[in-house]
């Protein structure tokens, strides 16, 4: 414990800290969670600049994470996916709008496909929201679908059969109520948000191009 002494000051700090924490079992809570969150890995931070106003280019760094992305792919399914099958895994991840309506082009947009994509984009947000909060990653996955993700996030196949199956259920009604395509684009924005925790813009924003405002 901290030791005050008896001085205004002191207790002008100790009445600010009494209005976010005023028990001592909310200023406990905090100390554990802030404790417990030191153990573990730190986010990934990502710095840009020399954006010059390019947005086409800045998004699409945005999206594959700078390979960020690439490498968790790669670290996750190691020899159990092909190369190829990695690279198609992850342009799903950045352009997943773009890589449905292809795939649907090819007639390759088969019940098979899309249930073996949801199980890799779970697998690969499964993993990546280890390295944070439940309460963070929670903020993190989109607003529509945010109750399913949740719970698909924290189904593990080494659980009882139970939680197995409800898992399964679940992707197969995404399938059955045909709301596929828009979940895979949430957990793919979720990836995204995950991969990288912090962005910054160190300068030279506006140049060339004529995107800086939407950057």
């Amino acid at each position: 414990m901290v030791a005050f002494d008896r001085n205004p000051q002191d207790f002008k700090y100790l009445r600010l800290l009494s209005r976010q924490f005023p028990t001592e079992q909310s200023a406990f809570t905090e100390i554990i969670n802030l404790s417990a969150i030191l153990n573990l890995p730190k986010g990934t931070e990502h710095f840009m600049s020399d954006v010059h106003g390019e947005y086409e280019a800045f998004m699409h760094i945005l999206n594959n994470c700078s390979g960020v992305v690439r490498e968790h792919v790669d670290e996750i399914f190691g020899d159990t996916l092909s190369f190829d099958e990695k690279g198609e895994l992850c342009t799903l991840i950045y352009y997943p709008r773009e890589k449905i309506d292809l795939v649907r082009s090819r007639r390759e947009d088969s019940p098979t496909w899309y249930r073996t994509m949801l199980d890799q984009l779970i697998m690969v947000a499964r993993s990546l929201s280890s390295r944070y909060t439940r309460s963070k990653v929670r903020k993190a996955i989109p607003r529509d679908y945010a109750y399913i993700i949740d719970e698909l996030l924290h189904t593990h196949p080494d659980e009882n059969n139970y939680r197995v199956r409800y898992h399964e259920r679940i992707v197969e009604s995404i399938l059955e109520t045909a709301s596929a395509d828009d979940f895979i684009e949430s957990l793919a924005s979720l990836i995204k948000r995950l991969a990288v925790d912090h962005l910054h813009l160190v300068g030279d924003i506006f140049d060339r191009g004529g995107g800086a405002a939407k950057i």
